[in-house]
């Protein structure tokens, strides 16, 4: 099964790491480092699908992929 694409990215203004997973809107996590950041959005990601199949809300493929993967 393919999973979510995760972007992890240094924020100088909130002073630390950023996850966050396109494919879901507004899913995004803070950490103090990566590996933090990332453990977090993983979290929110589990907390985002559960909501959204408690909801009825309907949950997309994963299909985001970055411009440095998409090889021609």
């Amino acid at each position: 099964m393919k999973d979510y694409h995760i972007n992890i990215f240094y924020s100088e203004d909130d002073e630390g790491y950023i996850a966050d997973i396109p494919d879901l809107s507004h899913c995004s996590a803070f950490g103090e480092t990566p590996e933090e950041a990332l453990s977090e959005v993983v979290k929110a990601k589990k907390a985002w699908l559960e909501s959204a199949h408690t909801n009825g809300k309907p949950i997309p493929e994963p299909h985001y992929c970055p411009v440095i993967y998409q090889v021609a």
